[in-house]
């Protein structure tokens, strides 16, 4: 077992709605999550961030700081991960499913309509941002 590095960002619209992408693999496959992904080893979390997001969803985004610190242990691929999880919004570009083979859809979701089965980063980060 060892422990590894993802990040997350929570892309918000001018409506406050958020952006959530449903994973299809482990960790947590079948749930809607914050987009984001693994970073690479020497690759800084915000880069990690910026590069996930654009291979996932082919957006440009500029973060706005960090939101919360999210780990996730042993949900479904018997690993632990630690993740920086920042504010984001989109400075280029409209959302699309690049990833077929990750994930299952996009969408934007108002906070008190959010899907049932969300992943652990994305109940953290309501945790500490939007819900106390």
């Amino acid at each position: 077992m060892r422990v590894e590095a993802g990040c997350g960002a929570a892309i918000t619209n001018s409506v406050g709605e958020l952006l959530l992408i449903q994973r299809l693999a482990e960790p947590e496959a079948g749930a809607w999550g914050l987009p984001g992904g693994k970073i690479d080893f020497g690759e800084q979390a915000e880069r990690a961030v910026v590069r996930e997001i654009y291979e996932e969803l082919g957006i440009e985004i500029v973060l706005d700081g960090l939101a919360c610190l999210s780990e996730t242990i042993l949900r479904g691929d018997g690993r632990h991960w630690i993740a920086p999880v920042y504010h984001a919004q989109i400075v280029a570009g409209v959302p699309k499913l690049m990833e077929a083979d990750k994930h299952g859809g996009w969408g934007w979701f108002d906070l008190a309509g959010l899907p049932d089965k969300l992943t652990s980063p994305t109940v953290q980060y309501l945790e500490a941002c939007c819900r106390g």
